[in-house]
C-alpha cells in the first residue's frame, strides 16, 4: 500500500514536517517514490504575491533547462523569481537531473484584461505544452505544475532522504498546505508523472488503493474532449479529473463529488429527500463510479482539505487536529507526527459515506453524510 500525509495551517510550515510523518508510517510502502504539493505559498527571501503563477519541474537536461527559458519567453511570461534549492546530489538515485525548479512567473500582458476561465486555461495549456516537449525530447524536462500559489516536488527514492537531498528542512520554502504520498506507481513503470499528488487546474488529489474500474473512466474522460483530461500513468489520476469535473465542469458543491465517484444504492436514495436528483446524478455519471479500496484525499484552490473513502473501506485513512491545524494520513502515528498537540480522542476515521471537510478557516472540521440533505442551493 501507498502511505498518505496532509497537513493544513493557518501558520506556514516546512514541508519536511509532513516528511516525519512519512517516516512515521515507513513500514507502509516500500520508498520507490515522493510527491509533494505545496499551497499557500511563502519564499524566505521573496515576498510573494499569490496571483503569479508557479511553475514546478525538473529540467534532465542544459539543453531542456535552455528550451524551457526559451518557451516561457516566447510565451510572454516574465520570471520574477527563481527558487534555486541547495541540492546534496549524492541522496538522490536518479543521475538525470540537471535542475530542480519552482519559478514564479508574471502572466503575459495580453492576459491582464482576459476572464479568469481563460487565464486558467492558458495556464494549463502551457503545462502541458511544456510536458509534450518534453516528452519529444527524450523525456528531458518534466513539468508537474503551473498555477498560482501551488508548487509540486517528486522524486524517487525514500521521503525523508529526498527531504534532505533538497534541503526541504531550510524553512526557505514554507506553505500552509501540504500533501505528501510515498510510492510509485506499482502498476505501470516508474514515472514522475504517476506519482501522487496529481494535479489539474487548482485541484489536486492523492490516493491510497487500486482503481479497478480504471480504463472505463479514462476512457470516458478522454471522450470529454477537454485537454487537461490526458496522461494517465497511473490509474489514480482519474480521481483527480473527476473531481475538477464535479467542481469547474458540473458547477457542484464538493459534497457531490461522493455522490458521483460512489453513489448511494437505490434503497437509500428512495428514502433520501434528494432522491430523485441524486439518482439522476449517479445515472448521468455511472461511467465515473470508482471501484476500490480506495482513501482520496484531497485539496482545492482555496485551500479546502478533504477525505473520502469507498464502499469497501480496505483502506485506511484518520484526521485529527485543532483549531488552526489539521492533519489527515493513512495511520493514526502520521496524525500525531504532525499535530502532536491535539486531543487524540476526537481523531475521527471515515465511513464510506463520509465526506471529511477541513474548510479554509480552519476552525474546525466538517463531517458531512452521503444520507444528509444535499446542498442544492449552492449549485451554481
Amino acid at each position: 500500500m501507498c502511505r498518505l500525509a496532509l497537513k493544513t495551517a493557518n501558520e506556514p510550515f516546512s514541508p519536511y514536517e509532513v516528511l516525519t510523518a512519512m517516516e512515521a508510517m515507513k513500514e507502509g510502502y516500500d520508498g520507490s517514490g515522493l510527491g509533494l504539493l505545496l499551497r499557500g505559498l511563502r519564499f524566505d527571501c521573496f515576498k510573494y504575491n499569490s496571483s503569479h503563477p508557479v511553475l514546478s519541474g525538473i529540467a534532465h537536461s542544459e539543453a531542456a533547462w535552455k528550451r524551457l527559458n526559451t518557451i516561457m519567453e516566447q510565451r510572454g511570461y516574465e520570471l520574477i523569481h527563481d527558487h534555486k534549492f541547495l541540492t546534496e546530489t549524492s541522496l538522490i538515485e536518479a543521475k538525470d537531473r540537471y535542475r530542480y525548479f519552482l519559478r514564479v512567473y508574471k502572466m503575459p500582458a495580453e492576459f491582464e484584461q482576459r476572464s479568469t476561465e481563460e487565464i486558467e486555461n492558458e495556464l494549463m495549456l502551457t503545462r502541458l505544452f511544456l510536458r509534450a516537449n518534453g516528452e519529444e525530447n527524450g523525456n528531458d524536462l518534466t513539468a508537474f505544475s503551473f498555477w498560482p500559489d501551488v508548487a509540486i516536488i517528486k522524486e524517487v527514492g525514500w521521503p525523508l532522504e529526498i527531504g534532505e537531498a533538497l534541503s526541504l528542512y531550510d524553512n526557505r520554502l514554507t506553505s500552509r498546505v501540504c500533501m505528501a504520498q510515498g510510492r510509485q506507481n506499482t502498476n505501470y513503470g516508474i514515472n514522475l508523472y504517476a506519482c501522487h499528488p496529481f494535479f489539474i487546474q487548482g485541484i489536486a488529489t492523492m490516493t491510497n488503493g487500486e482503481n479497478t474500474a480504471f480504463v472505463p473512466i479514462r476512457d470516458w474522460l478522454l471522450g470529454q474532449h477537454f485537454p487537461g483530461y490526458t496522461g494517465y500513468q497511473s490509474d489514480s489520476e482519474v480521481f483527480a479529473h473527476i473531481l475538477h469535473y464535479t467542481v469547474k465542469q458540473l458547477k457542484l458543491p464538493l459534497q457531490a463529488y461522493k455522490h458521483i465517484i460512489t453513489p448511494l444504492n437505490n434503497a437509500e436514495l428512495n428514502r433520501h429527500p434528494q432522491g430523485v436528483f441524486l439518482r439522476g446524478l449517479r445515472d448521468v455519471c455511472r461511467r465515473l463510479i470508482i471501484d476500490g479500496p480506495n482513501a482520496v484525499i484531497g485539496t482545492l484552490a482555496d485551500e479546502t482539505c478533504l477525505l473520502v473513502m469507498d464502499q469497501k473501506k480496505m483502506r485506511p485513512a484518520t484526521v485529527g487536529g485543532r483549531d488552526g491545524a489539521w492533519a489527515i494520513a493513512s495511520e493514526m502515528c502520521g496524525v500525531a507526527a504532525m499535530i502532536p498537540d491535539r486531543d487524540p480522542s476526537l481523531d475521527f476515521q471515515p465511513m464510506r459515506e463520509h465526506t471529511i471537510i477541513v474548510p479554509p478557516d480552519r476552525k474546525e472540521l466538517t463531517i458531512w453524510s452521503q444520507l444528509d440533505p444535499y446542498p442544492l442551493a449552492q449549485v451554481a
